[in-house]
């Protein structure tokens, strides 16, 4: 059998090498490895210094994925690592790629460090709802002081070798030979006294810099639990020695590792792995040297910057010569804002400007893109002339792309002599920074058009999920239901604020009325309005959100919505408070208050009643994706999972109970799909059968 851990050795100088692929997770292999060859080396009187490395691409990126969630196997990472910092010979880590997690806290276990100027170091465990769990809480502070620990350990953002450098995490960094600058460092400290970490105390720090932290960090963490968690160990390691500080760092890890969080957290992180799998996953995906993006407004222009940022060449279309130099003008604006945050080299946007961004008002100059995507405003109509015209000029294997939030994609390539080459690709706004994408396919589309619609969210660093034809796709599918709940709420005697504060209790960022306004009642106006036709006679359909757009209240744009904006501060609209009331008395409805948890629980079980009518449907692969889309997308808490995961975690059976009491008030609405029951009748079966 092979071993993931090699150790060689001459001239003195010993070097272990992890080779455990595709990232060299420290698995109980890896484990047994390191603890084996640490064991020699102390053995071994000719070994003067140790190198610790790793083949590939990668130091240790983390641990095994692949023990996520079950108990630990012997040896413990932080008896590993215990045993390397032990050594009377010192030991260089040579960090290449990223060392994350227990890469990180094994490169803090060695006595110093040596990073490639591309390589990265970084905790990022509190993303999983734990926190550092083999010393990182304990090293790293007696490395580079509490508040710049603070600062790493609660956010678990990465470093760069810079960075790392500048903070002391680094004691050199390589351009080149990453090996050579080890073996270089290691010579220079072969005579001189062993500095380990654990014989440090840690360096005093001031109270109200916890006090500082807590309230930051409250704010970014919205309910998480692991981030606080992190910040409470740090300011006892402040006044720990190493011992105790292990010691508490262990038993506040095993304390979250199974928490409902940090499942939750698991969930994401393993849904996010899956969205890939595809039934056009075999396909070859066409390549894209050129990129066309057909309108300029706020979308179009976002599409064109994450093209240009990703390297591309973008050719950009706007209906006249003035607005599509207005157009070029927006994206090279929002690529001048990333200059200013330090996202693209000054080099790099000159490069862009001078040529790598054409805007035009002829269809003509699309007739070389490889990938032309529409990013017209939500008409049928508007949509289907663009294509028209992009089927006479774009070249034969181009790939036709329309950015719709809502309409049928199907009937957007209809109009088109290559549906099969058109598919939808929802991008979501600001489209440079949002990471989702929903990748729309309509009936005809072939697999290799599919695989290139992935392959270009690759290329931009989005999250790409693929979804079937209907209003909405996934995503605003679900936003449509939950957004329906909410008006049924401030119609029943919720005012708008109070579901806007049930929302950011909950842990979403805006609240739902907020949101609307943010982008613009006339937005969701114009679909229900487009819907209309089509509506259920059977449904009930509130007007409050027409009737305020009839006044020209339009939302934060206008001054006025659901909120009054005039004085800077949004502050409820007292003549959408008067509406919402006139409704209800029109209606005959008797308000009645809610508590914030029973807001959140009929919007929490929309969301999850529209979630499996579309797993139903078979509009998404998995409840997975379903998850990662309002994670990525709609601001749902990453800790709490997504709201297909909060059923499972609610159990199906409960679920159904809850919406089928819902139903005997309102039977339109609340319409449990055919795979919901089916899933609650075989966990009741499973149940039964202990």
């Amino acid at each position: 059998m092979t071993t993931p851990v090699s150790l060689s050795h001459a001239d003195g100088i010993a070097v272990i090498t992890i080779d455990n692929p595709p990232v060299n997770a420290v698995s109980q292999a890896v484990r047994q490895g390191l603890a084996d060859s640490m064991a020699k080396i102390a053995a071994d009187a000719s070994i003067r210094g140790i190198i610790l490395s790793c083949a590939g691409r990668t130091f240790v990126a983390g641990a095994d994925i692949r023990e996520f969630g079950k108990p630990p196997a012997p040896p413990m990472l932080r008896d590993v690592i215990a045993g390397i910092e032990a050594l009377d010979k010192p030991v260089v880590a040579a960090i290449h790629g990223t060392a994350l997690g227990g890469g990180f806290e094994l490169a803090l276990g060695c006595h110093y460090r040596v990073m490639h100027r591309s390589a990265f170091v970084g905790l990022p465990e509190v993303t999983l709802g734990i926190i550092p769990g083999a010393g990182g809480t304990q090293r790293l502070p007696r490395l580079i002081g509490i508040q710049a620990s603070i600062d790493m350990i609660t956010s678990g953002r990465r470093v760069d070798a810079a960075e790392a450098l500048k903070l002391g995490i680094a004691d050199a960094v390589a351009e080149g030979d990453l090996l050579g600058s080890a073996r270089k460092l290691l010579m220079e400290k072969i005579a001189a006294p062993i500095p380990r970490l654990s014989d440090r105390p840690p360096a005093a720090t001031a109270p109200e810099i916890f006090a500082k932290a807590r309230q930051q960090i409250a704010t970014r963490a919205r309910g998480q639990i692991s981030p606080v968690s992190a910040l409470d160990l740090l300011a006892e390691t402040a006044h720990m020695d190493f011992a105790q500080g292990m010691a508490r760092e262990a038993e506040i890890f095993a304390g979250l590792r199974n928490s409902g969080q940090a499942r939750a957290l698991r969930h994401i992180f393993f849904a996010e792995r899956e969205i890939g799998k595809i039934p056009e996953a075999d396909a070859r995906p066409l390549p894209v040297a050129g990129l066309g993006v057909v309108g300029g407004g706020l979308m179009g222009t976002g599409i064109a910057a994450s093209a240009l940022l990703a390297g591309m060449n973008v050719t950009l279309i706007e209906r006249d010569a003035a607005s599509a130099e207005g157009a070029r003008n927006r994206a090279l604006g929002l690529l001048k804002a990333s200059v200013e945050r330090g996202k693209l080299a000054q080099a790099d946007y000159d490069a862009i400007a001078a040529g790598r961004l054409h805007a035009s008002a002829s269809y003509a100059d699309l007739a070389e893109a490889d990938l032309v995507i529409e990013a017209a405003f939500e008409d049928l109509a508007v949509k289907q002339a663009i294509f028209r015209e992009l089927d006479k000029v774009a070249k034969p294997e181009a790939v036709l792309a329309t950015n719709t939030s809502y309409l049928d994609v199907g009937a957007i390539a209809a109009v088109t002599a290559r549906p099969e080459r058109v598919i939808g690709l929802h991008f979501f706004s600001p489209a440079h920074i949002m990471k989702l994408l929903e990748v729309v396919v309509p009936p005809k589309a072939r697999p290799e058009a599919v695989a290139t619609g992935f392959a270009l969210g690759r290329r931009l660093g989005k999250i790409a999920v693929r979804a079937g034809v209907c209003d909405g796709f996934i995503g605003n599918r679900i936003l449509s239901a939950y957004r329906k709940q909410a008006d049924y709420l401030i119609e029943d005697g919720a005012a708008p604020a109070e579901v806007d504060a049930a929302f950011k209790n909950f842990g979403l960022p805006m609240g739902v009325f907020e949101m609307q306004d943010m982008a613009g009642l006339d937005i969701g106006w114009a679909n229900r309005r487009a819907l209309a036709p089509r509506r259920d006679p059977r449904e009930r359909y509130v007007e409050i959100g027409d009737l305020i757009c009839e006044r020209g209240h339009l939302g934060r744009k206008a001054g006025r919505g659901y909120y009054n904006y005039s004085g800077g501060v949004p502050v409820p609209d007292d003549e959408a408070l008067a509406i919402i009331a006139a409704e209800r008395t029109r209606k005959g409805i008797v308000s009645r208050s809610f508590t914030s948890d029973e807001i959140m629980d009929r919007i929490l079980l929309a969301m999850i009643n529209e979630g499996a009518r579309i797993l139903d449907e078979g509009i998404a692969l998995r409840s997975g994706d379903i998850d990662v889309v309002m994670v990525n997308g709609y601001g749902f808490p990453r800790w709490r999972g997504g709201p297909m995961h909060m059923a499972d975690e609610m159990g199906l059976a409960e679920v159904l109970r809850r919406i089928e009491a819902l139903a005997r008030d309102d039977t339109w609405f609340w319409k449990p799909s055919g795979l919901l029951k089916q899933l609650a009748d075989a966990k009741r079966r499973f149940a039964d059968k202990g």
